[in-house]
């Protein structure tokens, strides 16, 4: 298990509690009570540094490293029923996103989201998440092929932003994206939306427009990286902290803002401390977003999307 700095108070804790189990197990010395005290101390530690974290860490938990990632949530929620397509059909497949069929009990999905790699030959595989035109299109194919057959869409945003480089723009990265927004503005089959870790700059909106859009409690959603904002106002990245919280880009931000629609719980200590029971919320969750659309009609599911969009950053006085 990684820590991160902020953790450091647990990681002693938790190597305390090992070290007293193990003496129990390796001597007749009854070191229950000590367990037991240790264990409350660690549960109150948690709660004390989980409850009061700055945006900066909750950023920090959202690349957390045994974070599950976008195919970690299909292969859990929907078993052996997942059937991956590839293709843009005009370039190539793009491994940073990847898509396909799957099913949450007896209802049919189109599930879409950005893969990140494990280690360094699967980062450099999926190309950090990070998609080019082809990955977008890709997308935007899945997404219109649902749309015939009727199948709801559900997304999974985890990137740190589009692929930058050359040849992606020589490919129409903008244009990729600019057209799959258009595009899920006016689909006539509902769109859930989920932020499960970074949700950075175009390249998490090429895939984040939805009916309903739900967010994980340690995630966070941006125009622009805390480090890369540093870096442009302060010409330097030593003030990240301070731009994290200036963007006001966690969950409960964007919940104030009235950009998502609700924000879904993780367990103490982050989707990664227990990621079964982040599965199975995750589930219930888009399950309970598809209950309240699936009976609108399409013109009305359209309509109530757009409206939806077309007041955000309005001010009413």
């Amino acid at each position: 298990m990684e820590y991160l700095e902020f953790e450091l108070p647990i990681k002693e804790l938790q190597e305390q509690l090992e070290r007293a189990s193990k003496i129990g197990e390796e001597s007749d010395v009854d070191v229950t009570n000590t367990c037991k005290q240790i264990e409350k101390k660690l549960e109150d530690t948690k709660k004390e540094i989980y409850k009061n974290l700055t945006p900066w860490q909750r950023v920090q938990l959202s690349r957390h490293p045994n974070r599950p990632y976008t195919m970690d949530y299909i292969r859990a929620i929907c078993g052996d029923t997942f059937l991956e397509l590839h293709g843009d059909r005009n370039f190539k497949d793009d491994k940073a996103m990847v898509g396909g069929l799957g099913k949450i009990g007896d209802q049919s999905y189109m599930f879409i989201g950005q893969q990140k790699g494990y280690n360094t030959k699967t980062r450099q595989y999926r190309n950090f998440g990070m998609a080019n035109p082809e990955g977008y299109r890709k997308a935007l194919r899945l997404m219109k092929m649902a749309e015939k057959f009727g199948v709801p869409v559900v997304t999974l945003i985890d990137t740190p932003g589009a692929y930058p480089g050359m040849e992606a723009e020589e490919r129409g990265q903008g244009e990729a994206i600019a057209r799959n927004i258009l595009e899920m503005t006016r689909l006539e089959v509902p769109i859930i939306v989920v932020i499960i870790g970074e949700g950075a700059s175009g390249g998490a909106l090429g895939i984040g427009v939805g009916d309903s859009v739900l967010m994980l409690e340690n995630t966070w959603y941006s125009v622009i990286s805390p480090e890369s904002c540093s870096s442009i106002l302060w010409r330097s990245w030593e003030y990240k902290e301070q731009a994290a919280e200036a963007l006001k880009l966690t969950a409960t931000d964007m919940k104030k803002l009235k950009l998502i629609d609700q924000i879904v719980k993780e367990p103490l200590g982050g989707a990664h401390s227990d990621k079964d029971s982040t599965y199975v919320t995750v589930s219930k969750a888009i399950e309970k977003a598809y209950g309240d659309l699936k009976n609108l009609s399409p013109s009305d599911l359209v309509d109530k999307r757009m409206g939806k969009y077309a007041e955000m950053g309005v001010f009413k006085s």
